[in-house]
């Protein structure tokens, strides 16, 4: 039986005269049991139209009893309920449980279809709809062990559900009752409640939980009613500001906030009470799933002076024929058979230079993986499988990490330290002895204004770096090799030619002569992060 109490009576008869399809009264009246709303919305009308025929009933074959009670009132608006003209009158036989016919719906006058869910809770609300949406999950091979089912619903479900709530508060008000608007049951929890066990089963028994990684998502429309919103812009402008990435001003957050504004009074002037009975029920768009990121980090090594870290384009055509990022992502995304990435990486070389040692860290965010978890051996085959894709670079310990984990290679950014070897040239001839005092510099601070070379993409600012330590290598009279330890952020192509006096000191001054820088390892760059793993 429902669990309902006698102070809801007076909500059922309101609401199916209204035009409420069961479950919605079912709502109305609070029933948080969500038994009641996983039966068939036809048993439950049967049950509850029982339910009040029941007192009625007894106030028939009683009516001292009635008197006593002051309930007259009720019993003269159940005679209402049954007496009325076809069109708003309610079947209240027990008796009566088939679905009115075409014929029946035509002497009714209007559409079956309910005037607070428009008929999601009705139709669109069993084993048809969880068979379509199991069948789309199915169709992308995803792989997961639970999942969360979420509804997208039309805007003008919120008006319609307040324009039932004041046709319903009234009668609570004059009966002395007690109901809140807040204890009304969701359109979304009575959804999920019918929903979540039907889907379940479609899937084998898969878990269809409050909170998963892989979200199953159902949206509702319903063209037929989209105007019944617009008379909230002319009252609460306010509330709808044009936005770039909606199509519609009209935005469920857009709604409530100026039902929340509206005054009952302005309310019931601009929008019928109860609300008008649509014509049809609402339409369901595309299931759509989504699987929530998987993170991946490791370290690469870049062997080639003309591989980019990431695409290369000028004037929207693409330089070069591939990049570290692209080379390192196509293994990855067919593994994990994910939608799209971002990549990132501990600071970035240029074009012409190599890293060498133990790699620079890197980490991709794999968007919507259809496959979200592999073993410690596939990662370590993932691993195998781009470092034999090209000699132009190698990746090394290729591990899953958490979105938090990220975080941590970009943590102190301009604290941590790089190590580079140069090859420098220089105008004047040199002497081994020329370049000795550069091995006793120590903690140079430079003072860098944005490279002529990036100031297309980095602000013009000017930056203090510092040298923490350097060595020269004498190669011959116009060459030498440079090491250098710096600060992480460093331009060492411009301390070591100067552009044009916009880093000072640089090299150039040191030495007295033009100097110019011909080749450029980053040989270490200095981050704890990923962990690695043993060979």
């Amino acid at each position: 039986m429902l669990p309902l109490k006698e102070k809801d009576k007076p909500i059922i008869q309101k609401l199916l005269v209204a035009g409420c399809c069961a479950r919605c009264i079912l709502r109305f009246c609070c029933v948080g049991v969500q038994s009641a709303y996983r039966q068939p919305e036809q048993v439950t009308l049967q049950e509850m139209q029982a339910f009040v025929l029941k007192g009625e009933n007894e106030k028939v074959q009683d009516p001292a009893a009635a008197a006593s009670t002051g309930e007259d009132n009720n019993s003269h608006d159940a005679a209402e309920v049954l007496e009325g003209p076809p069109c708003k009158r309610v079947k209240l036989d027990p008796g009566d449980h088939a679905d009115p016919s075409e014929d029946e719906k035509s002497n009714l006058g209007e559409s079956q279809v309910c005037v607070a869910c428009l008929g999601i809770l009705q139709d669109l609300c069993g084993t048809n709809q969880a068979v379509k949406i199991a069948d789309t999950v199915k169709a992308q091979k995803y792989e997961f062990d639970s999942l969360v089912l979420s509804i997208s619903l039309p805007a003008q479900l919120c008006v319609r559900e307040h324009s039932c709530w004041l046709h319903v508060k009234k009668e609570v008000r004059e009966k002395g009752l007690v109901l809140d608007k807040d204890d009304v049951i969701q359109v979304k929890e009575a959804f999920k409640w019918i929903m979540q066990s039907l889907v379940a089963k479609e899937l084998g028994g898969v878990a269809v939980v409050g909170k998963s990684g892989f979200e199953v998502g159902v949206e509702f429309t319903h063209p037929e009613t989209d105007s019944d919103c617009h008379f909230l812009a002319k009252v609460c402008p306010d509330c709808f500001k044009p936005t770039k990435n909606k199509q519609s001003v009209f935005t469920r957050m857009a709604v409530v906030k100026a039902l929340e504004k509206i005054s009952d009074d302005k309310f019931l002037k601009q929008y019928p009470c109860p609300p008008a009975r649509p014509a049809c029920s609402c339409v369901p768009q595309d299931v759509q799933c989504l699987h929530v990121s998987v993170f991946i980090a490791g370290r690469y090594n870049k062997f080639c002076r003309s591989l980019p870290q990431t695409p290369w384009l000028i004037d929207g055509e693409r330089r070069m024929e591939s990049s570290v990022e692209e080379l390192i992502a196509a293994p990855i995304l067919t593994a994990f058979r994910a939608g799209g990435f971002n990549f990132s990486s501990s600071g970035r070389e240029d074009v012409d230079v190599r890293t060498l040692g133990n790699g620079r860290p890197f980490a991709m965010e794999l968007q919507n993986p259809h496959r979200s978890r592999l073993s410690k051996l596939e990662m370590k085959e993932l691993q195998e499988t781009i470092n034999k894709s090209s000699d132009k670079i190698r990746v090394r310990d290729l591990q899953i990490v958490t979105r938090e984990a990220m975080g941590r290679m970009k943590e102190g950014e301009e604290e941590k330290t790089k190590s580079y070897t140069a090859l420098v040239w220089t105008q004047r001839p040199i002497q081994k002895e020329d370049i000795g005092f550069i091995d006793e510099i120590k903690d140079l601070t430079l003072g860098q204004k944005t490279p002529l070379r990036v100031l297309h993409r980095r602000a013009l600012a000017v930056r203090q770096r510092v040298i923490h330590s350097m060595n020269a290598r004498y190669v011959d009279d116009h060459h030498f090799y440079l090491r250098l330890k710096t600060q992480a952020g460093t331009y060492i192509k411009e301390f070591v030619h100067g552009d044009f006096g916009r880093t000072k000191p640089n090299l150039c001054e040191l030495l007295k002569t033009d100097t110019d820088i011909l080749e450029l390892d980053v040989e270490s760059v200095d981050v704890d992060w990923p962990p690695a793993i043993p060979e």
